[in-house]
């Protein structure tokens, strides 16, 4: 029994397996298990509430859905995963606190998977590597994230000290994530980069209008450049519209392996592998 609150929690190895598995759903045989699994998501969630209900489903796991709120009550999060371990084999949750995935992870009862915090995404990101890797060696290739600290930077700086990446970002300075390779220049940055991540601004709308990136930017990228915005993504905001119609946008496709890398997690977690 495993859990997912931090990705750089895993090892190398323990990605790599994840991806196998990722390939068996992808292919039809990946492993299956009679059961259920209950998650925890609020309203808004779209693309991973989607795809975690139903890979679980496709898996032989009934999907019990609550509101992420449930998990506000003051019963201890230790409780609440040792009662649930009598009927269900595995949590997913989305909560805004960290601490409240931790808490449920503590108990050690039965395994939990992270399915994003205000701290960090790491589902979001595996799924996204997963997608990069069937074009080629991820360690061949150079990172550039366009955004502020948030979630989705702090799970890509998670992925880079598990696999080795090599990731920059680039913001201004007061918005760097701690501890992440950094710059400011964004032509310059560019210039080198092999994929082009971005994120929503949130609060830092007005700093990070500089840091649009636009189709002429990743004109200015090597061949073959990826540009992979992270959703929900709003043109004219981090991104313009002639960015996402560019050659280099990934396409929503791209976001496809949501299904059975959530899968392969929610397997790895259980071990079915």
């Amino acid at each position: 029994m495993r859990s997912l609150t931090k990705l750089d929690e895993w090892s190398a190895a323990d990605v790599l397996e994840v991806f196998a598995l990722a390939d068996a759903y992808s292919e039809g045989r990946g492993p299956v298990k009679e059961g259920a699994a209950v998650m925890f998501f609020p309203p808004s969630s779209l693309r991973t509430r989607a795809t975690f209900e139903r890979g679980a489903s496709l898996m032989g796991l009934q999907p019990i859905v609550f509101p992420d709120t449930t998990l506000d009550k003051p019963e201890a999060l230790t409780d609440v995963a040792q009662y649930l371990d009598a009927w269900v084999d595995v949590i997913v949750a989305r909560h805004r606190d960290l601490s409240v995935i931790e808490g449920l992870a503590a108990a050690n009862a039965l395994p939990v998977v992270n399915a994003m915090t205000d701290v960090n995404h790491p589902c979001e990101v595996l799924s996204d590597l997963y997608s990069l890797r069937h074009k080629g060696d991820l360690s061949g290739l150079r990172f550039l994230f366009v955004g502020a600290d948030g979630n989705i930077a702090r799970a890509w700086q998670e992925a880079a000290r598990v696999l080795q990446l090599d990731v920059i970002q680039c913001c201004p300075a007061e918005l760097v994530t701690p501890g992440a390779l950094w710059t400011d220049d964004l032509e310059a940055a560019v210039r080198s980069a092999n994929v082009v991540l971005t994120d929503g601004p949130g609060v830092h709308a007005e700093l990070l209008e500089p840091y649009r990136v636009t189709a002429a930017l990743l004109d200015l990228a090597p061949p073959g450049v990826r540009f992979a915005p992270c959703p929900p993504f709003v043109r004219g905001r981090e991104v313009s519209a002639d960015a996402v119609s560019h050659a280099a946008f990934v396409g929503h496709a791209f976001k496809a392996p949501l299904l059975p890398v959530h899968q392969a997690v929610m397997a790895f977690c259980i071990d079915l592998g």
